[in-house]
C-alpha cells in the first residue's frame, strides 16, 4: 500500500471518529464512562480477531515476550485513553476538552524528539503550529476571549493525561511492531482485548444494575458505531500508518476530526458553521498538508542530540 493511499486513509478515520463524538455524546447520557468503554471494545472483539483468525492465522496466539508489549500498550492507549476520555468529559466543557484534545500531535512530535530520536523540521513544526492554529480558531469561532477565559479544572487536567497516554500509545506501538514482530492487525485485536478484560472490575464498581434495563436502543446503537468504525476499522488504519509513516505524522490527523464533526453536525443535525470555522478548516488542511509531506534534505530544527 502507497504512502497516498495511508493518508487518504487517515482521513477516512477521521471521519469515522469525528463521528464517534456525535454517538459518543448520546451514549454518555445512558452509561457511565468505564461501562462505556467496555462495551465499545466489547462488541468489536467478535470482529477484530475474526479478521486475525482469517488473515493472520500465525499471529492468532502471542508468543511469550509478545504479551508484554500488547499488556502494555492495551493499559496504556485503550483503556487508559478511552477511560479518561470519557470521565473528563463529566468535569469539563467540550471546549476544553477539544483544545486539549488538538494538542496530542505536538505532544507525539515533542515525545518523539525527546524519547525516540526522532528529528523534526522547520516546515513540520509549522505544520503543528498552523494546525494547532486553526482547531483554535475553528473550536473558538474567532473569540479572543476564549484565550483569557480559558482555564483548567479537573477535567482538563484528566483529558490532558489522556492525550499523553495516546502519545505514548503511539510511539510505542511502532517501537514494540518492530521489535517484536507485531502486526498492526494483532495489535489492535489484543489491545482491545486486554481493554476490555480490564475494564471488568471497573464496570462492577459502576453498578451495572443502575443503567442496563433504562439504556435505549438508540444507546446501543451509539456503542456499536463507535466499536466498529471509530474503534475497530479506525485503530486498524492507524496502526498501519503508523508502521509506515510514523506517529506524529500519523497523529496530525486528529486535528481534522473537530472539522468533521462540524460538517457531520451541519448534515445530520441541521446546525449551522460560520465563516471563522470555514477559515479554521482552511488552516488545519493546509497544517496537516505541511506535517504530512515526504521529507526532502535539509536543516533540521531539532532533535533528540540538539535542540535549537
Amino acid at each position: 500500500m502507497s504512502d497516498k493511499k495511508i493518508h487518504l486513509l487517515m482521513v477516512l478515520t477521521s471521519i469515522f471518529w469525528s463521528g464517534a463524538f456525535i454517538t459518543g455524546k448520546i451514549a454518555v447520557g445512558e452509561f457511565p464512562p468505564f461501562a462505556l468503554t467496555f462495551f465499545r471494545f466489547l462488541f468489536a472483539l467478535p470482529f477484530i480477531f475474526a479478521i486475525l483468525y482469517l488473515r493472520e492465522p500465525g499471529n492468532l496466539i502471542p508468543r511469550g515476550g509478545q504479551w508484554l508489549p500488547l499488556i502494555v500498550l492495551g493499559v496504556i492507549g485503550t483503556f487508559g485513553y478511552h477511560a479518561l476520555f470519557f470521565t473528563s468529559l463529566k468535569y469539563t466543557s467540550a471546549m476544553n476538552s477539544s483544545l486539549i484534545g488538538a494538542l496530542n500531535p505536538m505532544v507525539t512530535a515533542l515525545l518523539a524528539i525527546i524519547f525516540f530520536s526522532d528529528r523534526l523540521t522547520f516546515k513540520r513544526a509549522f505544520g503543528f503550529f498552523l494546525s494547532f492554529s486553526g482547531v483554535f480558531i475553528f473550536i473558538s469561532n474567532g473569540d479572543l476571549q476564549v484565550v483569557t477565559q480559558f482555564r483548567f479544572n479537573k477535567g482538563d487536567i484528566i483529558m490532558m493525561i489522556a492525550v499523553v497516554c495516546f502519545a505514548v500509545y503511539s510511539l510505542l506501538s511502532r517501537r514494540y511492531m518492530k521489535q517484536y514482530h507485531l502486526s498492526p492487525l494483532m495489535v489492535t485485536a489484543y489491545t482491545f482485548l486486554i481493554c476490555v478484560v480490564i475494564s471488568v472490575p471497573f464496570v462492577l464498581w459502576e453498578n451495572p444494575s443502575t443503567y442496563l434495563f433504562s439504556a435505549t436502543a438508540k444507546g446501543w446503537l451509539s456503542i456499536l458505531y463507535m466499536s466498529v468504525f471509530a474503534s475497530l476499522l479506525g485503530y486498524l488504519i492507524q496502526m498501519v500508518a503508523i508502521q509506515r509513516i510514523g506517529a506524529p505524522r500519523t497523529n496530525i490527523y486528529i486535528n481534522l476530526v473537530p472539522i468533521f464533526t462540524i460538517i457531520q453536525s451541519v448534515t445530520i443535525l441541521g446546525e449551522s458553521i460560520t465563516l471563522f470555522k470555514l477559515i479554521g478548516a482552511a488552516i488545519v488542511i493546509a497544517g496537516v498538508y505541511l506535517a504530512t509531506r515526504p521529507e526532502t534534505k535539509g536543516t533540521y530544527l531539532a532533535s533528540s542530540k540538539r535542540v535549537a
